[in-house]
C-alpha cells in the first residue's frame, strides 16, 4: 500500500509521512506479515514500497524501536520483538527486592476456569458482559515466598481452544504463550496502582495477617492498535518488595 492511499478520516487531518509509515509498519506487524524475531526488510527497501524517503522510514522505525516493538541490532537489522524470560523480567515485571538483584518469579498454578465477564471486566477488555472468559490464578514466589497473587482474565474470544493444560504447560513467560500459539503480541501495558487490605483468602496465600497492608496493581496488557488482551489485578506483599520502573532504560 502506498501513503497516498491511506485513510485519514479518523486522524483529525493529515498525518506527517513517518507516522502514516509507521501506522502501515504495525499492520503490516498485527497481520502477521513479520513474525515475532523475524528481520524487517531493509530500510531502503520499505522506503522503495512505501515511496518515501529512507529518512522518513527510518523515523517511523525509531519510535517503534522506542516502543520496544522493534528491536535494532547493530550491524544486523531490524527485528520483531519477541517475548522472552528477560523481556518480561525488565520490561513488564516490576516487582524487586527492597535489597538485591532482580529475580525472576517462580509461578504457581492455583486455579484456572471459565466464566462468564462481568461488566467491569468487558469494559477493560472491551467486550460485551456476559462474554466468555478465562479466568486464572497464579502465585508469584520471590525468594522463595509468596509475593505476588495474581488475578487474570482472558478473552475467550481471542484464545480459543486454550486450556489448563496448555497454559499450564507453556515453556515460557505467559506473554510468550500467546505470542507464539494466538500470534497475540503483547506490546505495552496500562497499570494503575493503590492501596489494599488483605482479606483472610488472599492473607493466607500471601503468609501475612488478614488486614495487612498490599499494593493492588491493575494492569490492561495491549496489542497492536491498543487492542485489550488480557486483564490483571496483582496484590502485592511489599515488606520486603517495592514496585520499580525505570522507564525508557533499555
Amino acid at each position: 500500500m502506498q501513503i497516498s492511499e491511506i485513510p485519514g478520516a479518523d486522524t483529525g487531518g493529515p498525518l506527517p509521512l513517518y507516522k502514516e509509515v509507521k501506522r502501515l509498519l504495525t499492520q503490516s506487524l498485527a497481520a502477521g506479515e513479520w513474525a515475532p524475531g523475524v528481520a524487517l526488510p531493509s530500510e531502503t527497501r520499505l522506503a522503495q514500497r512505501y515511496r518515501v524517503s529512507i529518512g522518513t522510514v527510518r523515523k517511523a522505525i525509531d519510535e517503534l524501536a522506542a516502543e520496544r516493538i522493534l528491536l535494532r541490532h547493530q550491524g544486523r537489522g531490524t527485528f520483531v520483538a519477541s517475548h522472552n524470560a528477560r523481556r518480561m523480567l525488565f520490561h513488564f515485571f516490576h516487582i524487586v527486592p527492597a535489597s538485591g538483584a532482580r529475580e525472576q518469579p517462580r509461578t504457581e498454578l492455583l486455579s484456572f476456569a471459565r466464566a462468564r465477564a462481568d461488566a467491569d471486566s468487558a469494559a477493560r477488555l472491551n467486550i460485551a458482559p456476559g462474554a466468555p472468559v478465562f479466568r486464572i490464578r497464579n502465585l508469584l514466589h520471590l525468594g522463595g515466598q509468596p509475593v505476588v497473587l495474581d488475578d487474570i482474565t482472558l478473552p475467550a474470544e481471542r484464545f480459543p481452544r486454550l486450556s489448563e493444560k496448555i497454559f499450564s504447560g507453556r515453556d515460557s513467560t505467559i506473554y510468550q504463550l500467546y505470542q507464539e500459539r494466538y500470534g497475540i503480541n503483547v506490546v505495552r501495558s496500562a497499570e494503575r496502582l493503590s492501596a489494599a487490605l488483605a482479606d483472610r483468602p488472599s492473607a493466607k496465600l500471601l503468609g501475612v495477617p488478614a488486614g495487612s497492608p498490599l499494593l493492588r496493581i491493575k494492569r490492561i496488557a495491549l496489542s497492536y492498535h491498543n487492542l485489550p488482551v488480557e486483564l490483571r489485578t496483582s496484590l502485592v506483599n511489599t515488606a520486603e518488595h517495592e514496585y520499580f520502573s525505570d522507564l525508557g532504560k533499555d
